[in-house]
């Protein structure tokens, strides 16, 4: 029994490459896909990025003033009918945003429904606990909040290659050090992915049978000191190549922005469905 038993412990963690190297082909594969998706014809596409961030950050902020739940649900309603005219998946969107929102919301929203004081909408007899109107609708303001702040994000970040959400982050008069290192961080992550993707895969490939714990251990271990390595190296090597081509601190875009006449207007769209949703809020 005791040989079975660790037998199977230590097959189940010799799985660890497996779901490592799952993981990072997902990542990569998402990545991928949001690019593709940035390449579409559709509504949120063909706006100018920076009509795109300031609207998005202006409805966020007409979500978090708002004080009516009605008034929360239409601008969610409005956030899924935008992907849609964008070609992006409206099961795409609720996916992404409701699968994790139990997880980390739902955790906060969940004892609201009880110690929030207020008149009783429903018994629970057999665990000794009531649910409170004001509970409920306070984990229900909360619920919509985030739900429809990470929708409209997700919209933008969806409809916008990330270089250039963080070229158009400058008319907010966002500084260009911090702009430049989001920029490198999300390029070389990605890079340092592929590179640990092809290490795990050529260490699986030459793998005959299962590793123990140790060895699992040592693997790990030696592949992060690698990438570690080369992340450190790549940094340094970067920096030159950039000095070496003229960087002095000011970041260059190579594709100026340009408005249209119907980037104006759906400006003028959206910050008038915030006024509207701010004013109707209260």
């Amino acid at each position: 029994m005791e040989n079975t038993s660790s037998v199977k412990r230590s097959s189940n963690r010799s799985d660890i490459l497996e779901h490592t190297l799952h993981g990072i082909t997902e990542t990569l594969e998402q990545a991928l896909f949001a690019e593709e998706i940035s390449a579409r014809k559709g509504l949120f596409q063909s706006l100018d990025a920076r009509v795109k961030v300031i609207s998005v950050l202006a409805l966020l902020i007409g979500v978090a003033l708002s004080h009516s739940l009605l008034v929360l649900l239409a601008i969610y309603f409005l956030a899924l009918l935008f992907a849609w005219t964008s070609a992006i998946p409206a099961g795409l969107l609720i996916k992404r945003v409701w699968l994790a929102l139990p997880f980390f919301t739902g955790l906060i929203a969940l004892p609201a429904l009880f110690i929030t004081p207020g008149p009783a909408f429903l018994h629970l007899p057999l665990l000794g606990l009531v649910i409170t109107q004001t509970g409920l609708t306070t984990a229900a303001f909360l619920l919509l909040r985030v739900s429809t702040s990470a929708s409209l994000t997700l919209l933008l970040i969806l409809t916008t290659p990330w270089n250039t959400v963080l070229s158009a982050l400058g008319v907010l008069r966002v500084p260009d050090v911090f702009i430049l290192i989001l920029g490198m961080t999300y390029r070389y992550i990605y890079l340092l992915l592929h590179t640990a993707n092809d290490m795990f895969l050529s260490r699986k490939s030459r793998m005959v049978g299962r590793m123990d714990t140790s060895e699992n251990q040592k693997m790990l271990a030696a592949i992060s000191a690698t990438l570690l390595d080369k992340s450190l190296n790549l940094s340094s090597e970067v920096y030159l190549a950039m000095q070496s081509r003229g960087y002095r601190g000011a970041v260059v875009t190579l594709k100026p922005f340009r408005m249209q006449p119907q980037d104006w207007l759906w400006l003028f769209i959206f910050l008038g469905i915030t006024t509207l949703a701010i004013i109707l809020g209260r």
